[in-house]
């Protein structure tokens, strides 16, 4: 039976440096014979206390991963990792190349739980938005009236920009404190409003807190207004859109193919009902393509990824979907074939149309593969002269269907 290798240990430290360390943190990176870290991690290691050879993380840092630990294989080797390693640090990265089973991970106290204790904001009812390799878009589906949020910073110029996205919001009233190198000797606090910061960037060692006051309101639920989005009119309606996310059923890290995206509704909804849900969205017009990109940033999912290309030859190569939604070229050949091919067993389908052409389509689906088929019909009251009468909406036709583990329709 093969020797295993040894395990890698992962050390939290903070602002404190050596003097912060637990015994056994301490003890860990003494019987170390390579210690691993970013330049500022490894700058705070005494040379006396930690005589190991030292080697900084390259950058881009993932995908250095793999080879920087095979390197050392043969070695014990640690890991220095900023506050807590399994809390947006490096952890993750070191657990999904190797395995958990390869670490042991001396947490040290996070940065957030530093500054919960300096705020007494309770760390269970505060949110916390990363903006460590992050758009600064990603801030705005946290922004609700009243809610506290604790932001890590990615460098000393990112409570400007977080204050200037807050106006640009709404939230100009916003109180932002910025916590400075939590924990060590040189801590420090600003304080100010969104509106008007009037602090240049400070350390980049920080963590911003804030605190939002009056602004606009944003439903947490599907079927946003219509008028979110931009739009040149190929959008799914609010009221079409709300059905549909429901029947789609989104469910946390999911990912979704939304197809035809037209102006992304569908897409970047799904990804707001949770932080780690994906989609990719796959529209055949450039314009809006970058439209929709847009809209994602605007809606506070930057990460929506955007393929411009029509379907079905721009769905090659990409990741299996959980569910997939078709919302435009369902006469396209082969379209209905390669997103059903695609969908794995207990994957989902849902696809709308409002021309009697696509829902001959559809319904011959359904008789070949079962599902719900069902029409849609919106109306809005409208004046009338004098009076109130209905308008109606074109009725969408919708078919939606759980693929089975054995599809009885495949070899129809």
């Amino acid at each position: 039976m093969p020797e295993l290798p040894p395990p890698i240990t992962v050390v939290g430290i903070g602002a404190d440096g050596w003097p912060g360390l637990a015994t056994a943190s301490r003890a860990a990176l003494r019987a170390a014979e390579v210690v691993i870290g970013g330049p500022r991690q490894l700058a705070l290691l005494p040379a006396d206390e930690a005589a190991a050879e030292r080697v900084p993380w390259p950058s881009p840092l993932r995908p250095a991963v793999p080879g920087l630990l095979a390197a050392h294989a043969a070695r014990r080797v640690a890991v220095l990792a900023s506050g807590d390693p399994m809390f947006y640090g490096i952890g993750r990265t070191l657990a999904e190349t190797v395995g958990p089973e390869r670490l042991r991970v001396l947490p040290h106290p996070s940065s957030v739980s530093y500054a919960c204790a300096r705020l007494g904001w309770p760390l269970e009812a505060t949110e916390v938005v990363s903006l460590v390799g992050r758009p600064l878009h990603t801030l705005t589906l946290a922004l609700h009236p009243g809610r506290r949020l604790l932001v890590l910073s990615a460098d000393a110029q990112t409570p400007a920009a977080v204050a200037a996205l807050l106006t640009a919001r709404g939230f100009g009233t916003a109180r932002l404190r910025v916590l400075e190198q939590l924990g060590g000797p040189d801590e420090r606090q600003l304080d100010g409003p969104a509106d008007g910061w009037p602090h240049p960037g400070g350390d980049p060692l920080n963590v911003i807190a804030v605190a939002l006051g009056d602004g606009p309101r944003t439903s947490l639920v599907p079927g946003l207004p219509d008028d979110a989005y931009e739009s040149d009119g190929q959008l799914t309606k609010r009221h079409v859109r709300a059905a549909t996310l429901a029947t789609l059923a989104p469910a946390p890290g999911e990912l979704l193919w939304d197809v035809g995206g037209g102006s992304g509704s569908i897409a970047i909804e799904w990804l707001r009902a949770h932080r780690d849900n994906r989609a990719v969205t796959v529209e055949r017009s450039a314009v809006r393509a970058e439209r929709i990109g847009r809209n994602a940033a605007a809606l506070g999912v930057p990460r929506l990824r955007v393929v411009t290309g029509p379907a079905p030859e721009a769905l090659a190569g990409l990741p299996t979907p959980d569910a997939v939604f078709i919302g435009g070229g369902l006469t396209a050949p082969g379209l209905l074939d390669a997103c059903w091919a695609a969908l794995p067993p207990g994957g989902r389908l849902v696809a709308n149309t409002v021309t009697l052409e696509s829902e001959a389509l559809l319904t011959a689906w359904y008789r070949r593969h079962g599902g719900e088929l069902l029409r849609l019909a919106v109306a809005h009251a409208v004046p009338v002269g004098g009076f109130t009468g209905w308008r109606q909406a074109m009725p969408v036709t919708q078919w939606s269907a759980v693929k089975p583990s054995t599809d009885p329709g495949a070899s129809s």
